[in-house]
This record gives structure tokens, sequence and C-alpha cells, in this order.
């Protein structure tokens, strides 16, 4: 039994502070500019052509020349800007370009339809949209103009804008319990907190080549996969599409990759896909967010490529503060340490840490530089003491190790993704021939979860027509992948639904 003296809660030293004047795409590309002709980022094209290679000099003109365009196009500092364009370069560039001149950068995932996307684009009121070739676009007569990176590499450069580092920079969605995704607003000074991940969690130095695996409209694409090298001055590598599992082994190889930034599910499926995998001499370790991983799969990738694998847990709201990594692994079963500069703690309902040893939930202090400015609809809460509550709950050991126990709301987590329940049944709820529904997840096999729909109707619906009803409604990692017809939706006393039976109704139902 833990010491009551000893309680929850870790201080590992002050956080980076930022200068009084400070923009955050300048921050991101000052490094490899010492070194302007090395390669700031590699796309890998399929089969054996050669990878697209950006210098840091490309790469900074090109996202100069973005920031230009934005304000040759009338976009003040402050301005939003909804971006809705495909994996490829311009993304990031576009990203970096609204921030270099001060205009506040909204990326989306290009998968959205419509209506998900028309929502969103009246929960920020964007100056412009700028959009891809077939990318759906939100109703409402929003200013909308397609891009064009060829121009911004012909461009002068924009000016810095410089200015306190408080002010917004860039708003990401994330799902919250009140099934309405959550436009998160995050400040120019968020760079600074990633600087303690770079040991605290990815082991990053100036040397490495960094492969991430996702989308560039995921955050921690743009943040582990891209942000992170650029900062130190190293090599991002991207695919130019979604790697199959048989085809990651032999593009670590190929690529002479040193870290590999992805989900836990893309370890699962490569390992079962590849049975032989090549030798990895610069493979370093893997970095894996957004899912927990099982020992099993942590023992399995250490068999097949001779490397560690480093967890880290975080939400848009903070980005990452504790992990395990190269100089500090996590013990089996926990999630890591609190990064460098972090302060965070366990607490219980009144507020105080627990002791070590006891569950609480996961708090995070209000002065961390990667803390969220607050959404549209508000302010960052924070506790009467200063905490921010993230809703995960955990036990810390007698050594700070931190153990995650899940979420604290109701929220789902399939393939990593985090996705509200309430935002998927109220896309469904008016679908022909269903009277009731609701949604949960559900472990199809070991590891791998997958969205479940249990709804009630008269008879049994085709799942093809299900499946194309929420195609047109919902972006792939919404959309359930099991359906069960059920007689009735478990609920309480007061008629509310009983979230955490649904999947015992599975387990029984046919």
């Amino acid at each position: 039994m833990a010491s009551p003296l000893l309680l929850s809660i870790v201080d590992t030293g002050p956080p980076p502070v930022p200068p009084t004047r400070f923009n955050l795409a300048e921050h991101v590309l000052t490094a490899g500019l010492a070194r302007s002709d090395a390669t700031a980022l590699e796309v890998i094209h399929t089969g054996d052509t050669r990878p697209e290679i950006w210098s840091y000099a490309r790469l900074t003109r090109a996202v100069r020349g973005a920031g230009r365009w934005l304000c040759e196009l009338g976009l003040m500092p402050g301005d939003r800007v909804l971006i809705r364009l495909n994996n490829r370069v311009e993304f990031p560039v576009l990203y970096l370009g609204a921030m270099a001149a001060g205009v506040v950068a909204v990326p989306t995932s290009p998968a959205l339809t419509v209506p998900e996307i028309t929502a969103l684009a009246a929960e920020v009121a964007p100056a412009l949209v700028v959009a891809a070739p077939g990318v759906p676009v939100p109703d409402g007569g929003w200013r909308t103009v397609p891009c064009d990176p060829a121009l911004w590499e012909r461009l002068p450069a924009c000016d810095w804008h410089r200015g306190p580092p408080d002010r917004e920079a860039y708003v990401v969605f994330t799902s919250g319990t009140s099934g309405r995704p959550t436009a998160v607003r995050h400040a120019h000074r968020a760079i600074l907190a990633r600087a303690m991940m770079h040991q605290g969690w990815e082991g990053l130095g100036p040397d490495d080549r960094l492969l991430h695996t996702g989308a560039f409209s995921w955050t921690y694409t743009m943040g582990t996969g891209l942000m992170d090298p650029w900062t130190v001055g190293a090599t991002a590598l991207v695919p130019d599409r979604p790697l199959s599992p048989a085809e990651l082994p032999a593009a670590l190889a190929r690529h002479q990759v040193s870290i590999l930034a992805t989900a836990p599910g893309v370890l699962r499926q490569s390992l079962a896909a590849a049975q032989d995998w090549p030798a990895l001499p610069c493979l370093r370790h893997a970095l894996v967010a957004g899912d927990a991983l099982s020992e099993g799969l942590r023992h399995n990738w250490r068999a097949a490529t001779g490397c560690d694998v480093h967890v880290a847990l975080g939400m848009s709201e903070v980005s990452t503060y504790l992990s395990s990594s190269p100089a500090r692994p996590a013990p089996p079963g926990a999630s890591g340490y609190a990064q460098p500069g972090r302060r965070i703690a366990l607490l219980a309902e009144d507020g105080t840490p627990v002791p070590r040893g006891e569950a609480g939930v996961l708090a995070v202090d209000g002065r961390d530089p990667g803390l969220m400015l607050g959404t549209t609809r508000g302010p960052v809460p924070l506790s009467p003491d200063g905490w921010f509550l993230t809703g995960d709950r955990a036990v810390m050991a007698a050594d700070g190790a931190i153990t995650s126990l899940g979420r604290n709301d109701d929220l789902l987590n399939p393939g990593g993704f985090r996705v509200a329940p309430q935002e998927v049944e109220a896309a469904l709820a008016v679908a022909p021939g269903i009277d009731d529904l609701a949604v949960t997840d559900w472990e199809v096999k070991p590891g791998v979860r997958v969205i479940a729909c249990l709804y009630v109707a008269k008879l049994s619906l085709d799942e093809a027509v299900l499946n194309a009803y929420a195609m047109a409604r919902l972006a792939r990692w919404k959309q359930p992948r099991l359906w069960r017809r059920v007689a009735a939706l478990p609920r309480t006393a007061n008629h509310k639904l009983d979230r955490r039976a649904l999947r015992r109704l599975i387990e029984e139902s046919p």
C-alpha cells in the first residue's frame, strides 16, 4: 500500500519560455535554415519512383510565399483559413504559411462530407476556404479559392508576423461529450511545448529520418511527423498514399528510416501481413499514440525489428504530456512518465492529489504552454487550483510511472481516432427503417476495436444499405463496421441510455 504522504503529483521543472514577440512557423523552420540545403521533406512515392525531395530552403520559400498569397487575397492577422486539401505537400505548406503571416490555420480532413464540413465552418467562421478539386467544401456562401502551390514558390516572402505568443495560431477539431466536434484554439506558444517531447518521448535529433504513416490532416502527423523533425533540423518522410501493412517493412529499409511514428494498429497489421522482415539497421525505435499499446504487441514488434516502441498519452487540447522514451522506457503496462517541463497530478473528486497507487483523474498544470487557449465556445476550463482535467483516469506508481485506465467519459477510440458516440448517432438517427439506435466500440479481435451500431427496427436491414447511408454522412473512421438489430436499447430507470450495457448487449445478440 502506497504511503499517503507520497501523493500523485510530479513537477519536472519549468517549461520553455517564449520571447515577447514570437511566430510559430518561424520557430519551426529556423533550425533547418542553418543548413538550408539539407533535406526537410521526402514524399515517398509508390513502387520504385524516387521520392520528392524538399530542401529547407525550398520549404521555407514555399511557406512564406503561401503567407504572401493569403495577404494578397486580403486576409489579415487573426483571420481564419479553412484548409480543404488532399494529402499532398501543399497541406503543410499552407498550414505553416498561414501562421507565418499571422493568419489562423484550420486544418480539416478531406474525407469529411459536405454536412460535416458545413457544421465545422459555422463553428470557426473562416475568412477563406482553400480547397483542392474534388474535396467537399462547406455550404453557406463561404469565400472559397483553389490552392496554387506553384505560385507560392514564386511569390516574394511574407514578413514573419511576430506578436504575443498567446495569440491564436491554429484551430483543430476534437469530438467532445456533447456529440458535436469542438473547435480547439491553440496559441503560437504551443510549439514550445513540443520541445519537451523531443527527448521526453521521441528521442529526436537533427540526423534522424522520421517516417509518419498518417495523413497530414491528423494533428499527430502534423506535430510528430512534420513540425517536430523540422524544429530540430531533421528529415520528415511522408508517403503520398497510405502504405499497406505489407509495404511498411520494405519502406523502412529502403528509405533508411531511423524513427517510425504511427498508431498501434498499423504495427499490428504490418506484423500480421509481413512474416519475414528485412534487416533494419537504421531504425532506432518506433513511436505510437492515439490508442493503447498492449505488451503483446510491444513484444512482437521487438521480436520482428529488434527495436523498442514508445507510447505517448495526450489529447488535442494539450497534446502529449506523458510518455515513455529511449532515455526512460516505461515499465511493463505503464504509459510512461511526465515529460520534462511538465507538472502533472492525479486528482480525486475533491480536486486534491490522490496517494500514489490509487486511481485519479489526470490533470495538467493550467500554465502549460501546450494547453489550448480554449474553444470557440469558451475559455479553457480550469479547476479552482489551476488544473486542466484531461478526463483520463490513471494510477501513478511510487517512481512516477503512470498507467492509463482509460477515458473518464464515453468517447470511443476505434483505430486511434477519438469519436463521440453522440455525433455518430445524430448522423444516423433518421436512417430509413430504424426506430432507435446507439453506438459503442467493440473489440472484434485482440487489440482491434471498431464502431458498432445497435438499432431497433421492425425488420433486419440490409447492411450494404446501412453502410451506404453512413458513408454519405460520416467520415470513414466514424462509420459503424458492425450492425446489430436488438429488441430494445438498454436504458436506466429515468430513461437515459445505459451506455455501459451496450457491449454486453452485443455479446448477447445473435
